[in-house]
């Protein structure tokens, strides 16, 4: 199997975990109710974990330990999406980008359990399984809340509008797409933003908030390259604090 196509597909997933995980983590303490201060802290410590499996599977095809890897990098290194690294805002910008984003990688774990690389359907089995929660979690409260307030509506409407573009982003192809599908690894982002756009359509047609149309929505890309907005790099020295004045500091 090509190694490179796998490690390319490894840490864009990973360092999307990773980066995501620490915003979710942000909301602790300071979520709009205990019950989503708690639920934010949760999936985020879900995230992280699945990061550092990610990069334990990297770790054994050559590259650097998982502390290395996620504390040591600077931001041109990193293969998230832009969606991940922006800023929380406000709990309805945070809501629509955790539905946007775990409504993609659910399917994306799901599309990799059928993977032809063992370690990595392996682990997606068991991931698939805890995502479960996360997007019953975006999808209960999208619904709630696309369908309440003329108030909390129209917020997450401007936070889908302002969001939609970068979620596109996930879809970012890999310069090595064709070895990917061609040796069974992973079905394709084309794939799978097909169905992720169909799981985003059903679930919006269940509120009062409006889909723009998909060809007036230019996806925001670069990030799978190493290009990153301005809101990267301080939260990699904020993430990296604690390891970098310990590096025996474990997960």
């Amino acid at each position: 199997m090509n190694q490179l196509a796998i490690k390319e597909l490894l840490y864009k997933i990973a360092d999307d975990q990773l980066i995501l995980g620490h915003r979710n983590s942000e909301w602790t303490g300071f979520g709009p109710m205990l019950e989503e201060d708690i639920a934010f802290s949760s999936m985020a410590q879900d995230k992280v974990g699945h990061s550092y499996a990610i990069y334990q599977i990297l770790n054994k095809l050559g590259e650097q330990e998982p502390d290395t890897v996620a504390f040591m990098r600077n931001a041109n290194q990193f293969h998230n999406s832009q969606l991940v690294e922006l800023p929380n805002c406000e709990y309805d910008f945070s809501l629509i980008r955790h539905f946007l984003y775990d409504t993609a990688e659910i399917i994306r774990f799901e599309m990799l359990s059928q993977s032809t690389y063992e370690p990595i359907a392996e682990l997606s089995r068991k991931i698939k399984g805890e995502l479960k929660y996360h997007t019953l979690h975006a999808n209960t409260w999208i619904k709630k809340l696309g369908n309440a307030t003329e108030e909390s509506i129209s917020r997450l409407q401007n936070s889908l509008e302002k969001a939609l573009p970068y979620a596109l982003g996930l879809f970012e192809e890999s310069p090595y797409e064709k070895e990917l599908t061609a040796e069974g690894i992973f079905e394709g982002e084309a794939s799978l933003e097909k169905r992720w756009r169909q799981k985003v359509e059903e679930l919006l047609n269940q509120t009062q908030l409006q889909l723009p149309d998909w060809n007036s929505v230019s996806p925001v890309i670069g990030g799978r390259l190493g290009k990153h907005t301005e809101h990267l790099q301080p939260l990699l020295d904020e993430m990296s604090e604690v390891f970098r004045i310990d590096p025996g500091a474990e997960w």
